[in-house]
């Protein structure tokens, strides 16, 4: 009998892979669905819940997909699987707006990975930022309720675990530095750029 050749095989292995995890996906029996997304800011891990998405993950040469996706499973659950249809919207959402054709997303989101409830009111207001505006880091605690608290605002921004959807790059430093950013400030600089802010820190 004749093996396949290895091409073929690895092919044909991807394709039932595939087929098996949108089966499971569509079966209930993944809680977490995740896709990899290329795109101007690197390569990026998006993570879904029945919810909504719950994490986008820059994917850093210290922070790999097997790193990220254990986290996930700490904390939403190890019933993950890769199911790339289940992110299609995100993918083609994440598209548009690096194309400059979208300002806001209409992803529903799944806030699980926020932790406590200052944090998750940092982020709902760095949500409703516009495109193409920013704010301080003073302004968003303000809004949030605590205006001394903006230490703890930034670090709630810096948690955010689903940047460029929650835009928490539109918050910069008082006076207009860029401060920080998780993906690095080249990638804030180029997030900025696309909404028509270009800034040096």
């Amino acid at each position: 009998m004749s093996l396949p050749p290895p091409d073929l095989a690895a092919g044909q292995a991807a394709e039932l892979a595939a087929r098996t995890a949108a089966r499971a996906a569509d079966a209930g029996l993944a809680e977490v669905a995740y896709a990899t997304v290329d795109s101007p800011a690197g390569r990026l891990v998006a993570v879904a819940t029945p919810r909504g998405l719950a994490r986008i993950a820059y994917e850093l040469p210290n922070g790999g997909l097997d790193l990220i996706l254990d986290q996930v499973a700490a904390r939403l659950s190890p019933r993950i699987v890769r199911a790339p249809a289940r992110l299609d919207g995100v993918r083609r959402e994440l598209d548009e707006y690096f194309e400059g054709r979208r300002g806001e997303f209409d992803i529903p989101l799944d806030w699980s990975l926020v932790s406590g409830d200052f944090a998750r009111r940092v982020l709902q207001v760095a949500a409703a930022i516009p495109f193409g505006t920013t704010r301080s880091y003073r302004e968003v605690a303000e809004e949030a309720g605590s205006p001394r608290a903006f230490r703890a605002a930034g670090n709630a921004l810096g948690s955010n675990p689903i940047p460029i959807i929650v835009p928490c790059h539109r918050v910069l430093a008082t006076g207009g530095g860029l401060g920080g950013y998780t993906g690095g400030l080249d990638v804030k600089r180029l997030l900025l750029s696309v909404e028509g802010r270009l800034l040096t820190d």
